[in-house]
């Protein structure tokens, strides 16, 4: 699923070294896990057709299923992510994300179909706290991703950085297994970016769609809340995603019919197959 799906799509920002020296002094925590498993699912998948739409649309979703808990790179359902650096405050890895396609509503009848696209880059994580028992996590993340179009040939729209806190929690409330995680953070992109998504070019003005050139800068932010667990043979996740646009650099885009956007979804995956290699990862 992707960050609409895991979702919806990207994740939150700062804070600072405030404790840096608590996590340094914490106790590392690791768990069994197989080098990699696979299996496959369904799941459902409900959102407004972009950030400010004011059509929206649910629909299920199959969810293939995969983990992959190699040294360098790891796949598991918050994406994959490749180490280039690696410290016990600071970490540096590779960053992915996507946005879906949009078939054109009332509000962008006659102009371009938006195309899905994806988003890849460097994503530095600064550990900023954790409990004595690693069971709660404070990370500052700031992902800075270059942005394209699933096309052929694919078409650059710029750049994104989200920079945001994220808070994981592991057995929220007692309950074993269960991981829980919410995303806080602003969002920014570059010109071509929001270009891509509210600009209005002159030939698809019409009288209540005027011209309009977006800019770059502040482009809303965005809450998200997540919760899964690994059962035996299957796995199950949930999300939920708020982003609020007031404010954003092109709020007066006539593209932008409200301030709130709202995605949610959930998945089921059964267990298919596992690698008899178990290496230890970090919980």
């Amino acid at each position: 699923m992707v960050d609409a799906v895991t979702a919806g799509r990207g994740c939150p920002p700062w804070t600072a070294v405030l404790l840096a020296a608590a996590w340094l002094a914490a106790p590392a925590h690791a768990k069994d896990e197989p080098l990699w498993e696979y299996g496959f699912g369904i799941g459902a998948l409900g959102y407004n057709d972009y950030r400010g739409a004011e059509s929206s649309h649910v629909f299920p979703v199959p969810v293939p299923y995969f983990a992959y808990n190699g040294p360098l790179i790891k796949a598991d359902q918050e994406g994959v992510r490749g180490a280039l650096f690696s410290r016990p405050w600071v970490e540096v890895n590779l960053s992915f994300d996507a946005t879906l396609p949009v078939s054109n509503d009332r509000t962008r009848h006659g102009m371009t179909e938006l195309k899905p696209t994806g988003e890849a880059g460097l994503q530095f994580d600064l550990h900023v706290w954790r409990s004595d028992d690693a069971r709660i996590k404070l990370d500052l993340r700031v992902p800075l991703r270059e942005a394209f179009t699933f096309q052929a040939p694919p078409r650059s729209i710029g750049t994104t950085l989200t920079p945001g806190l994220k808070l994981k929690v592991a057995d929220p409330w007692g309950h074993q297994g269960w991981k829980a995680g919410l995303y806080f953070g602003p969002l920014f992109a570059s010109r071509r970016y929001n270009d891509y998504f509210y600009s209005v070019p002159l030939q698809n003005a019409t009288a209540s769609r005027p011209a309009y050139q977006a800019p770059s800068g502040y482009a809303g932010t965005q809450f998200v809340a997540d919760m899964s667990k690994r059962f035996p043979h299957y796995w199950f996740g949930a999300f939920v995603r708020y982003d609020n646009l007031s404010g954003a650099v092109f709020e007066d885009s006539p593209l932008v019919r409200q301030e709130n956007y709202w995605s949610a979804g959930f998945a089921f995956a059964w267990m298919i197959g596992r690698s008899s290699t178990i290496v230890q990862v970090d919980d």
